[in-house]
């Protein structure tokens, strides 16, 4: 992976992405002690970044694999991205599903087009399915962040940042992505690597489903316990990706781990002082900048908000919650 695929990725995905904007509350600033930008993904297509990765990938396919069909495995954003991207390019999807997704995320794949096949997340294996469903029915598989091509699409999110630190003056922050496999995370921090360098990218998880940030502490790629169990469902993981890890470990600083209720915090931040909203997965950047301010250096936190696709009842708790 290099910058090149990335800016290529640009250039396929130009005119089909929605350039999100970089939002600044003094509000929030005053909460962190600090500037804190929110990086609204959560406003792209299907409402999360994963419509980057996706589109680019489905659209580097030769014909005749887009006319076999394709298939992911996803909680929900990626299922969506590419639910969206296949039926936008012709071609036909199946994504296989953790049954306790949420079921906005559920009912909005199928709506795109998708034929989702549920699984149990505790005792079936999505990888195994996946693979065994990509065989018989001779599709093609995407996978949600170990595929260079997905890396790249989402690596352009790297390119919006750094052109728009510039717009703003920023030369110098601490960039959090929220993280599950560490396809954005890696793709963007690839991208900032050569267009901001000042701009040091770092994960952000919730707690019980740190695998990144204790991987980068030690090294080497760790497990999660638990494969389930988390509101912030969007970015749990077993761990990080094979292909993900050595990039983060090369380009990332340190692992920042914040709580559920920070999470909810953030969103009902979110709402109240930028008008948007934002599922707890995607809040988990939003979260450590506002409330972990003091374990992040500088005094300029750029964050990412990766995803919206927030059930009614959660947002309301969120929102009942904290406001």
């Amino acid at each position: 992976m290099n910058i090149d695929e990335i800016r290529a990725a640009a250039a396929r995905l130009d005119g089909h992405v929605r350039h999100t904007p970089l939002l600044n509350s003094p509000f929030l600033d005053e909460i962190a002690g600090k500037r804190v930008f929110l990086k609204a993904e959560c406003l792209q297509h299907t409402g999360s970044f994963k419509y980057r990765g996706a589109r680019n990938a489905i659209a580097k396919l030769d014909d005749t694999r887009r006319k076999r069909g394709i298939i992911a495995y996803s909680s929900g954003n990626h299922a969506q991205g590419i639910a969206l991207a296949a039926h936008q390019a012709g071609a036909s999807s199946v994504i296989v599903m953790p049954s306790d997704a949420p079921q906005q995320k559920i009912d909005n794949t199928r709506a795109f087009g998708a034929d989702v096949v549920l699984y149990d997340r505790e005792h079936d294996n999505r990888d195994q399915i996946g693979d065994a469903l990509a065989q018989e029915r001779g599709l093609t598989l995407i996978k949600p962040f170990d595929n260079a091509d997905v890396i790249a699409g989402q690596g352009t999110v790297g390119l919006e940042i750094a052109a728009q630190a510039r717009a703003n003056g920023i030369d110098s922050a601490s960039v959090l992505v929220p993280c599950g496999g560490g396809g954005l995370t890696s793709g963007v921090a690839l991208a900032l690597e050569v267009e901001a360098p000042g701009l040091r990218v770092h994960t952000v998880e919730p707690e019980g489903f740190d695998d990144t940030a204790r991987s980068l502490a030690s090294g080497r790629i760790e497990h999660n316990t638990k494969r389930s169990g988390s509101v912030c469902d969007a970015i749990v993981t077993p761990s990080p990706g094979k292909l993900t890890f050595p990039i983060m470990r090369n380009l990332c600083g340190p692992g920042l781990v914040v709580s559920e209720d920070d999470c909810l915090r953030a969103m009902a931040a979110a709402f109240t002082r930028l008008k948007i909203v934002i599922e707890p997965g995607g809040a988990v950047a939003l979260a450590a900048g506002l409330f972990h301010a003091t374990q992040i250096d500088g005094d300029t936190v750029i964050a990412i908000a990766s995803g919206g696709n927030v059930d009614t009842p959660i947002f309301i708790d969120a929102l009942n919650r904290f406001t």
